[in-house]
């Protein structure tokens, strides 16, 4: 009964390319380019989610760039789709990936992302991002012709194809912030200004006595208080001015409202109470600078408390989800049933992988997950060959079976409300909880227990993250009329080649900065590592993270927006979230003097388009030159070419040049009012 439901659903479609028309699609150029944009976009995605914390999606600036050049080759609408898929897929792998892989180091179960680990990595990448693609395929005759999912970032690129005439136009704006974002962070790396600005602020004269009174006790007694704490100002970033410019004045509030919690009061309060008694307790004549000491204890209480924060906010934002999961799930269920039922399709634009194809697919990635987690569960130590066998079959079996429901989820979620609010990480965060008491009820316990626990996150992380965004570009070519096996096949090359690449930026950013430091805080693999080794370790400061915990759950009875983003902005250094706060800003100052111009609708939109752009190429341009800076730092090459303390003036004059030109860029671009309105960019 259900097939002439889906056979009516087909005739109402009518996609942009008939599906009687034979146009070039699947072509070497439109994949090569695609795969160049993978490499590039999901190294600068993972720059930045280990960074900021957060990754932007890369549908957008993949089309942008895939259209300019493609037009410059004289190709078609169908080829400009093959390279933004392929182009875009490898910022999903990136998200998986850097939410998962540095946790093995944080964990400590690598000694860092050695030449040792690139196998393993590259494993778990693929294996994650196939088992995607695999699933998706199995759904998505059914998922992108439901009428209840807008596809929203879906449907405006699809519309931003065909309004190819902008193509040009975007694209310079995009290339030439690129170059301007990577100028000005080089200019930061060798030292012309310094990106980032710490001073000392003292609290209180050390030695102070603090009055302890109680209701009923007449005595009072005393304690040691004072010290000092740090200040940070906002660092001199395109890449977060970028990511606070695309998430707005409110998000970009929240986040740093995190930071203000951490170091404007936390960190002060514990420095002028327990500092004191720290410094005591020291070697005479060697006392703890305050400024070690002030990042020590945010480094061991108040992260902690905010990990404790994120994962509230993870599993709150997957309850407020609730009835979007439980209808995902059930979706999962007869979606692909009415997949099994379907009769095989025979024109271009509903042309899918083979199902036994796909069978064979997946039956070989369940193969290679029980070899993965038992090589993992085999580093347990104390543990029959027998046991850890056993354990490896369920582990992959429960996991094969939990990647198929949150792919499902995902893709549905993503067809809601789009890639760019896609909750991977809570996703992510309930499949190790569900790995990691699964080993505790195995009897697996130590770093293999923990390493096993990390695996199948990885691959269920990727696996999700994949599964929004090849959702989110099919729908594109079923608006389009693009072929979704050509395109199905052209992810499974971007899935390799970003699984190949990836490793490398990731390694070269350890070696550099050292994940967990402040250069480079990796929040999500930082919840990930603290989690595993709790539960299945038994290594973790319960008490501080039960107080994020309680936190987490007064911010959700005064209704904040986003806990999960609250508790990032906690976990991330003060001069990452002061200056995705200032790119906020700079967004709202840009929409106050566009709507005082008095521009007509489709003026704004070039406004709004141009802005994204322009944050977009600082990100990408930042992104790319900082990869580079790693890769000399990591080799042991000393970038600093000007070896003086720079004045702090110079970073005040190069951030109000950032300023001006993100303010400034998307003004000039308004156009126009006789000009049609152009799709609006939806990140």
């Amino acid at each position: 009964m259900s097939t002439p439901v889906i056979s009516e659903a087909r005739k109402k479609h009518t996609p942009y390319v008939p599906e009687t028309m034979e146009m070039k699609e699947f072509t070497f150029r439109a994949l090569l380019i695609g795969l160049v944009m993978t490499a590039i976009l999901g190294s600068a995605n993972a720059y930045l989610g280990l960074k900021a914390g957060m990754t932007i999606a890369a549908t957008y600036p993949a089309a942008v760039i895939g259209m300019a050049l493609l037009r410059l080759m004289k190709g078609s609408l169908l080829e400009e789709n093959i390279a933004r898929t392929v182009g875009s897929i490898g910022e999903s792998v990136a998200a998986g990936a850097v939410f998962t892989i540095p946790a093995f180091v944080m964990a400590d179960l690598w000694p860092g992302l050695t030449a040792q680990q690139y196998w393993k990595s590259v494993a778990l990448m693929i294996i994650g991002g196939t088992l995607g693609i695999l699933f998706v395929t199995l759904l998505r005759r059914v998922m992108v012709e439901d009428p209840e999912l807008p596809y929203p970032e879906s449907v405006a690129a699809s519309e931003i194809h065909k309004a190819g005439q902008q193509g040009a136009k975007a694209a310079k704006i995009l290339f030439a912030n690129m170059g301007f974002g990577g100028v000005l962070y080089l200019l930061g790396a060798v030292n012309v200004f310094s990106a980032s600005n710490t001073f000392p602020v003292n609290i209180s004269a050390l030695g102070k006595k603090l009055l302890l009174r109680t209701g009923t006790n007449p005595n009072v007694t005393t304690t040691l208080t004072g010290g000092s704490t740090l200040f940070t100002g906002p660092d001199v970033s395109p890449a977060y001015l970028g990511v606070g410019y695309i998430i707005g004045p409110r998000l970009a509030a929240l986040n740093f409202a995190g930071g203000v919690l951490a170091w404007g009061l936390l960190v002060p309060l514990l420095t002028f109470t327990i500092g004191p008694y720290i410094q005591a307790a020291q070697p005479d004549g060697q006392p703890i600078p305050w400024s070690l000491l002030a990042g020590a204890i945010y480094y061991s209480i108040v992260r902690p408390i905010a990990v404790g924060g994120m994962l509230v906010g993870a599993t709150y934002t997957l309850f407020k989800m609730r009835k979007q999961l439980g209808v995902g799930m059930g979706r999962a269920i007869s979606d692909l049933r009415k997949s099994a039922a379907a009769h095989t399709a025979t024109t271009r634009t509903e042309r899918d992988l083979p199902s036994k194809a796909v069978f064979a697919g997946v039956g070989l990635v369940f193969i290679a997950m029980i070899v993965l987690y038992y090589y993992f569960l085999s580093g347990a130590g104390g543990l029959s060959s027998s046991k850890i066998l056993s354990g490896a079959l369920v582990a992959a079996l429960v996991m094969v079976i939990v990647g198929f429901f949150f792919a499902a989820v995902s893709g549905n979620l993503v067809g809601m409300i789009g890639s760019s609010n896609n909750p991977v990480s809570g996703l992510t965060l309930c499949t190790l909880v569900i790995a990691a008491l699964l080993m505790v009820a195995l009897g697996v316990s130590g770093k293999g227990g923990v390493a096993a626990v990390l695996g199948v996150a990885a691959v269920v992380c990727v696996s999700s993250a994949v599964a929004g965004e090849m959702l989110q570009d099919l729908k594109v070519g079923h608006i389009l009329g693009g072929t979704p096996a050509k395109m199905q096949i052209g992810d499974l090359f971007g899935i390799v080649v970003a699984s190949l690449v990836l490793f490398v930026p990731l390694a070269y950013l350890d070696k550099a900065y050292h994940f967990g430091s402040n250069a480079l805080p990796a929040p999500q693999a930082g919840l990930m590592a603290m989690l595993s080794k709790g539960i299945v370790g038994g290594d973790m400061a319960w008490p501080l993270v039960v107080v994020g915990i309680l936190l987490g759950l007064s911010m959700i009875m005064i209704e904040v927006k986003s806990v999960m983003l609250f508790s990032v902005g906690m976990y991330l250094p003060l001069g990452t979230t002061f200056a995705i706060f200032v790119g906020g800003i700079i967004r709202w100052a840009t929409d106050k003097l566009r709507d005082r111009r008095g521009l007509n609708d489709a003026q704004k939109a070039r406004v709004d388009n141009a802005g994204v752009l322009t944050a977009s190429g600082l990100i990408a341009g930042e992104a790319l030159c900082g990869l580079v800076i790693a890769g000399l730092v990591g080799s042991g090459k000393d970038v600093t070419l000007l070896h003086w303390t720079p004045s702090l003036w110079a970073a005040i004059a190069a951030l109000v040049v950032l300023i001006v030109v993100m303010v400034r860029v998307p003004l000039a671009n308004a156009g126009s009012p006789d000009e049609p309105a152009p799709p609006t960019a939806i990140m």
